[in-house]
């Protein structure tokens, strides 16, 4: 008879607090997010309070028609200074990050051409991170600067909202 085991993960246990910084109880974590961009999202942390943040999705406003159905990647390097709340059940940071981003669209107007933007993304979010599940949940706000695109410069602000999964 063959039997199936499943293996879960479980996060860490957090240390004994006695200051307000962040100290990271996971390793590296998969997940969605909803906004702009919307997609895929991971999070691999480096040490204690600093990670990598990365996604990939579609990036498209209903209503503006220059970025429909476009193509969004961005890695960002991520600063968690401070816990705002921490009650048994998880912890809620406070981070600010820095990074990049790349934008590949079709232009909806006459000529369909393809533009391309590359530029910098600084996010500031919480993170509700929980203390005995391997998930997080995330509210961030990104400012956008593209520094290279076909036409003009381009600024924005990006709001999103996200979970992610952490397998150790």
């Amino acid at each position: 008879m063959f039997v199936a085991q499943v293996a879960t993960s479980k996060a860490r246990p957090r240390p004994t607090r006695n200051s307000k910084q962040f100290e990271a109880n996971k390793g590296f974590g998969l997940g969605l997010m909803l906004g702009e961009p919307t997609g895929l999202t991971g999070k691999y942390y480096l040490s204690k309070d600093t990670a990598l943040d990365f996604a990939i999705g579609r990036y498209g406003r209903y209503g503006r028609d220059q970025f429909d159905n476009a193509l969004h990647i961005h890695v960002d390097f991520l600063w968690h200074p401070v816990v705002l709340a921490d009650p048994p059940a998880f912890w809620l940071p406070l981070y600010f990050g820095v990074g990049g981003r790349l934008l590949d669209h079709y232009r909806n107007d006459r000529d369909f051409s393809d533009d391309v933007h590359l530029g910098v993304r600084a996010p500031l979010g919480i993170m509700m991170d929980f203390n005995t599940i391997p998930l997080d949940i995330f509210l961030e706000v990104a400012l956008i600067v593209d520094l290279i695109q076909d036409d003009h410069g381009y600024a924005d602000l990006n709001t999103l909202l996200g979970a992610r999964y952490y397998f150790n």
